[in-house]
């Protein structure tokens, strides 16, 4: 990741309180050629996600066709996954997506937006909007709409 991503990153990770512990893993995408088989490439690198996927985890996939959700029902959602105690993995795929066989191993599928981001943005924007949807539940004054 370029040291812009792990800066903002670490901003808002360290922001959070303890009870939310964030923990990053970046898994190597496989390397595409000339002519690159996409459909292997997906189903390889979803399941080395899956893979990585901690046991007993609850499984977020960042996905283009996922619900949008407003930064509201994601600080809703936020809460309710500190209340169950669970931990939560919330993926962001490779930059071909994800497989069908990832994308059914998820409790939820949710769309940062409309538009397409790089991933590493979208790791910086997934962070800032729990950090966000922290103060919303806190009274936090960071969060003003």
């Amino acid at each position: 990741m370029p040291e812009w991503v792990e800066l903002a990153s670490n901003d808002f990770i360290k922001r959070l309180p303890a009870e939310i512990k964030i923990n990053s893993i970046l898994l190597p995408l496989i390397k595409r050629g000339k002519n690159p088989d996409i459909p292997r490439i997906i189903r390889d690198e979803s399941r080395k996600i899956l893979t990585a996927v901690p046991k007993g985890s609850q499984l977020v996939v960042l996905d283009v066709l996922g619900k949008s959700v407003t930064t509201m029902k994601l600080s809703v959602m936020l809460d309710t996954w500190i209340q169950q105690g669970q931990d939560i993995s919330i993926v962001i795929g490779g930059p071909d997506g994800v497989s069908d066989e990832l994308l059914s191993a998820a409790s939820a599928k949710l769309s940062l937006s409309a538009l397409t981001f790089p991933h590493t943005l979208a790791k910086v924007v997934l962070l800032e909007q729990i950090y966000r949807a922290w103060s919303i539940l806190n009274n936090h004054p960071y969060h003003r709409a």
